[in-house]
């Protein structure tokens, strides 16, 4: 009996077969974290996506550590500075004190709207109440009493504006969110109002201003945010 030839084509199938249903299953692979992806996107933070281990993506554009702590230093400044602009308004014993706290409590305002909003839309915490250090400064000013009390305004509240002026040039030359970018802006103007108001009491020390500065302090405290706050009046 003379042997059975073999099928012509049968290997060639077979292997475009295999290599067909392994290019379908790479198809399925790859679609299911692009519609996880939209599926989150519409939060803002996507917590799949991780770039350098620190930085997320959003729809507003990647947002990195630096920008969440600035995010948290802008929502704690104002839940200090606000309190001492309004003690700068009621013992104040000159009028270029009591103008200083009343920028300090329009512009800290308008800047916790601001930032509340944005961390509603990036979906992340915020702080709801002063650090330890703030507290203390706030208690200091509370304990204090005529000239005494403008001095330490002054001093108290330049040096932290001349501390956050650098952080909000730091985010605002390197972010790459959108939201943040427009936040550093309003921050920047604010700021800058806010020291040069300051300045104008005539009770700011530049020379202990500029030791202060420059020494090697503790480093800020860690904040740990809560739950993202509602956009609410602020407090007053």
């Amino acid at each position: 009996m003379r042997p059975r030839p073999p099928v012509k084509g049968r290997g060639i199938f077979s292997g475009t077969g295999i290599i067909v249903t392994g290019l379908a299953m790479t198809g399925v692979a790859l679609f299911i974290p692009v519609a996880s992806y939209s599926n989150q996107s519409s939060t803002g933070v996507t917590g799949a996506d991780v770039l350098n281990g620190q930085t997320v993506l959003t729809q507003y554009g990647p947002l990195s550590e630096l920008d969440r702590e600035f995010v948290t230093k802008v929502r704690l400044a104002g839940l200090w500075e606000l309190p001492a602009g309004q003690l700068a308004q009621r013992k104040g014993t000159t009028e270029a004190v009591r103008t200083a706290g009343q920028h300090l409590v329009e512009g800290h305002t308008f800047l916790d709207e601001r930032v509340r909003d944005v961390a509603a839309k990036l979906g992340l915490g915020l702080p709801n109440e002063p650090n330890d250090q703030q507290r203390a400064w706030l208690a200091e000013l509370d304990a204090a009493q005529g000239v005494d009390f403008d001095r330490k305004f002054a001093n108290i509240l330049r040096l932290a504006h001349g501390r956050v002026f650098t952080v909000v040039a730091q985010v605002r030359a390197g972010t790459q969110n959108s939201l943040v970018r427009a936040l550093a802006d309003d921050a920047n103007t604010t700021v800058l109002d806010h020291i040069e108001i300051l300045e104008a009491t005539g009770y700011v020390d530049f020379e202990a201003l500029a030791r202060d500065l420059t020494a090697t302090g503790t480093p800020a405290p860690t904040v740990t945010p809560g739950v993202v706050v509602p956009l609410t009046p602020s407090p007053s």
